[in-house]
């Protein structure tokens, strides 16, 4: 049983970056748990949004704004007056961050900054969970998985964006929340998350599903690039556990914690893009030639000891499972015509034993 889950009842919660992929999951989640929540973020740049077919702007406050405009976030958190922050608004797409690197470094470090400053000036707070990405690392296409106290990195600039605000956190940390008392903060970094309702470009499960549904094939750039792969509830409970931590017990959980699948559920792009296809009639993989394209990563994954053994925290979904809950998403949603409301609860409810 997930006891943590209580602690949200009734809790008011931010959550930036509701209108993307992993936010609308945990938003769904809070709301569920009885949670008063109010969400930032820009509109949803894609069709199909999750956010959008879940109709959570009915459910929540929801504050459709920049995270760079300092001004109108600070003001809006310190009307809202949050207990717990879950900190998701980012520019997310590597190859985006070689388009528009100065789009990148204002959102993820600038409206980063912006975020902290929020906190800071509200007292209501008592917890804060800020994601950045397992691409925070200086990667050094190692096979042994990072650790929390491995050496900030980053080629592309979204990997380094998200490097530097871990850099900038750390400092907000000790320089003004460490002797805040009755707080807790940290970051958290996932590994790659899929699951049904990302349609985000140059991604791999979205990549995928238009593919099929528009009957192309499938064509892949990296197929032997590995990524720690996992279900999106995977991080979202972390991400949960941990608020859940900081808010109950403040600094003793204060830091970075990872969140990634075990060695044994890495897979490759090219196993990903099979195994999504593999459900639908059709789906044929291509591997695209490319001869130039910009620099990505080829091996990464995270090594998530600390939050095993200090959270508690592990995965509950292995690689097949993932797979399965994610292309079932879709088939059922954009196939079967299924209520996605419907089958998003429906997964949580598996997901976390029927307790939501």
């Amino acid at each position: 049983m997930d006891s943590y889950l209580g602690v949200f009842r009734g809790k008011r919660i931010l959550v930036t970056g509701h209108t993307g992929f992993k936010g609308s999951w945990i938003t769904l989640i809070l709301t569920s748990l009885g949670a008063e929540v109010m969400g930032y973020a820009l509109p949803p740049d894609y069709e199909d949004a999750h956010f959008e077919l879940l109709k959570l702007e009915k459910s929540i406050k929801h504050v459709c704004a920049d995270i760079c405009d300092a001004g109108r976030l600070i003001a809006e958190v310190n009307a809202f007056k949050p207990e717990i922050v879950f900190h998701l608004a980012a520019q997310a797409i590597v190859r985006a961050s070689y388009v528009d690197p100065k789009r990148t470094f204002d959102t993820n470090i600038g409206g980063g900054v912006n975020l902290l400053e929020a906190v800071r000036q509200c007292e209501s707070v008592k917890a804060l969970v800020f994601i950045t990405s397992d691409k925070c690392y200086e990667n050094l296409e190692w096979i042994w998985g990072y650790r929390e106290s491995d050496a900030m990195g980053g080629h592309d600039p979204y990997s380094a964006s998200k490097g530097a605000m871990e850099l900038v956190f750390s400092s907000y940390l000790r320089s003004f929340f460490a002797e805040r008392p009755n707080f807790g903060a940290a970051t958290a970094r996932a590994g790659n998350v899929i699951g049904g309702g990302d349609w985000a470009l140059n991604r791999i499960v979205p990549d995928c599903i238009r593919a099929i549904l528009s009957g192309n094939p499938i064509k892949i750039r990296s197929p032997h690039a590995t990524r720690p792969w996992q279900h999106v509830l995977e991080p979202i409970s972390g991400y949960l556990k941990l608020g859940a931590s900081l808010y109950k017990e403040g600094h003793a959980f204060d830091g970075a914690w990872n969140f990634g699948p075990h060695v044994g559920d890495v897979r490759t792009v090219l196993d990903v893009a099979n195994a999504i296809a593999s459900p639908f009639d059709g789906g044929n993989v291509v591997v695209e030639e490319v001869q130039s394209m910009p620099h990505e990563a080829g091996l990464l994954q995270l090594n998530s000891d600390k939050s095993r053994q200090l959270l508690g925290w592990d995965t509950r979904w292995n690689f097949d499972q993932t797979i399965a809950y994610t292309g079932g998403w879709y088939k059922a949603v954009h196939v079967e015509k299924r209520s996605p409301e419907a089958i998003s609860r429906e997964q949580i409810s598996k997901y976390f034993g029927g307790q939501l």
